[in-house]
C-alpha cells in the first residue's frame, strides 16, 4: 500500500461536527452537551469505567500506530485529521483478530482500534474511509455518550431512578439503539468527507456484507438491494424489519450504503465540499429545539417517501405523520435530558 495521497483533497477549516452528524444523532448530542455539570459526570463515569485500564490493555496487547509501525495507517490518520481540522489526534491501535471490526472507545481520551481482519480486507482508500469514520466518532463524542448512556442503563436498577418495567425499559433501549444506528450514519459521512471517494465508501459496505471478492459484486446491483429491501413484502415483512433492527447498534451494510447515497443525492455533500458547512465557533449558539425540529423533518421526509409496506399501511390509515415522524427524535432528546438531570440529582443527594 502506498502512503502518498493519490490526489489533493478538499480540507475543511474550522468545520463543526454538526456537518456530518445525522439530525437524530445531533439532537441527542446537543442535548447532552447542554447539561449543567456534564464534564463532572463524564469524569465520574470515566473513573467508574476504568478507562485508563482499557488503554493500558490495548497498549500491552495491540500495536500502536505511528511512523514506525503501520506507517500507512499513520499517514491516513494524519490526512484525516488535517482534512477535518481535528484539534487533537486520537491514538490508533491495530489488534490481532480475524473479525472485521473498527471501533472508538474511551471517554476522556478516545482512541481507535482496527482489527487485522479489517486491514486484510480493505485497500488503502477503503481504509481511509474507515479511519475517517472512526475519527468522526471520536470528534463527535460518540464513544463518550454511548458509553455513558449504556452505563446509566446498566446501573438503573441499583440506584432506582429509572423505570425498570419491561416495556418502559424496552422503549428507552429502543430509542438509544436508534440513536446508535444514526451515529453510525454520521460516522459514514465523516468517512466520505475524509476520503472524498464515493466508490471506495460503497466498497467498504460491499466488503463488510460480501467479503473480499468485490470483483464479483456490482455497485449498482448492491445499492438496488436497498430499494428491493424497502419495497418488498407485505405488512408482515414491515414488522419483521423492525424486529430485526430493534436491538442492532449498527444499521445493515446495504442500508448504510443506500443512506450515504441519499445524503449525496440531497446535495449536502457537494455543499460541504464547496465550503458551505457549519463552523465550530457557532456550536454554542445551537439550540436544542432547532435540532429536534431538524430531526423531525428528516424522519417525516423519510416517512413520506418510504415504500416500506408497514409505513405505507400507516399512511393509508391516516395516522398523524408529524407525530409519527418526530417520536424517535423527541424520545432520544427527552431520554438523555432526563438521564442527565436524574444523575445530577443522584450525585447531589437529591431524591
Amino acid at each position: 500500500m502506498t502512503t502518498s495521497p493519490d490526489r489533493v483533497r478538499t480540507t475543511f477549516p474550522g468545520i463543526s461536527t454538526r456537518t456530518w452528524e445525522h439530525p437524530a444523532d445531533r439532537t441527542a448530542l446537543v442535548t447532552l452537551r447542554s447539561l449543567p455539570g456534564f464534564d463532572v459526570v463524564l469524569r465520574t463515569l470515566s473513573g467508574l469505567l476504568q478507562e485508563r485500564q482499557h488503554r493500558l490493555l490495548y497498549l500491552a496487547t495491540a500495536v500502536r500506530v505511528d511512523e514506525r509501525q503501520f506507517r500507512t495507517l499513520h499517514h491516513l490518520r494524519e490526512d484525516c485529521v488535517r482534512i477535518l481540522d481535528a484539534p487533537t489526534t486520537p491514538e490508533l491501535f491495530v489488534l490481532q483478530s480475524p473479525q472485521v471490526n473498527a471501533f472508538t472507545i474511551g471517554m476522556d481520551r478516545p482512541f481507535i482500534v482496527l482489527t487485522t481482519g479489517l486491514l486484510e480486507l480493505m485497500d488503502t482508500e477503503e481504509l481511509r474511509f474507515v479511519v475517517g469514520h472512526e475519527l468522526g466518532h471520536a470528534l463527535s463524542g460518540h464513544a463518550v455518550y454511548r458509553t455513558m448512556l449504556m452505563h446509566l442503563l446498566r446501573v438503573s436498577a441499583s440506584v432506582g431512578w429509572l423505570p425498570v418495567g419491561g416495556w418502559a425499559l424496552r422503549g428507552i433501549v429502543a430509542a438509544l439503539m436508534e440513536w446508535s444506528r444514526k451515529s453510525e450514519l454520521s460516522g459514514d459521512r465523516a468517512g466520505l468527507l475524509c476520503g472524498q471517494d464515493v466508490d471506495a465508501s460503497v466498497r467498504v459496505h460491499m466488503k463488510t456484507a460480501g467479503g473480499a471478492l468485490v470483483k464479483e459484486m456490482n455497485h449498482g446491483a448492491f445499492l438496488s438491494q436497498a430499494d428491493d429491501y424497502e419495497r418488498s413484502g407485505d405488512l408482515r415483512d414491515g414488522v419483521l424489519k423492525l424486529l430485526n433492527l430493534e436491538l442492532q447498534s449498527h444499521p445493515f451494510s446495504v442500508l448504510r450504503a443506500a443512506e450515504l447515497r441519499r445524503w449525496i443525492q440531497s446535495g449536502d455533500y457537494d455543499r460541504v465540499l464547496s465550503g458551505d458547512y457549519p463552523r465550530r465557533d457557532q456550536d454554542r449558539a445551537t439550540r436544542i429545539t432547532d435540532e429536534m425540529k431538524a430531526a423531525a423533518r428528516t424522519y417525516r421526509t423519510n416517512f413520506d417517501q418510504s415504500d416500506d409496506p408497514l409505513i405505507r399501511t400507516v399512511r393509508t390509515l391516516g395516522r398523524d405523520v408529524g407525530a409519527a415522524a418526530s417520536t424517535v427524535a423527541h424520545e432520544v432528546g427527552d431520554t438523555v435530558a432526563k438521564l442527565g438531570k436524574r444523575f445530577g440529582d443522584w450525585r447531589g443527594g437529591g431524591n
